[in-house]
């Protein structure tokens, strides 16, 4: 397998992990937070929020892999990190990987 070849499949793989992340994050602020403060179910919360906290370290750990065989400038590995706190982030920093 090129270098080439693997520096994509380890790309491609960091896509799908954000897009993951990036859902968990809006499910956890759009639906599980409304959910327990304004009708006491604290369940979707816990359990979302806990799918999301596994998915932001898989979202960390690949994005410096994926920065380290691209050679991404450190101020490109900042922006992914930012990203990754906002909501809809890793959807804007995924779409600027693209261009």
């Amino acid at each position: 397998m090129s270098s080439e070849a693997k520096q994509q499949i380890h790309l491609r793989r960091f896509i799908l992990i954000s897009r993951a992340e990036g859902v968990s994050f809006l499910l956890l602020v759009l639906i599980g937070m409304p959910l327990k403060y304004m009708a006491g179910m604290p369940l979707m919360v816990k359990y979302v929020g806990w799918a999301h906290g596994l998915l932001f370290m898989a979202y960390i750990a690949q994005m410096l892999y994926v920065a380290y065989l691209l050679k991404w400038e450190v101020l490109k590995v900042i922006y992914g990190f930012i990203a990754a706190l906002l909501p809809f982030g890793p959807f804007v920093f995924e779409r600027s990987l693209k261009s």
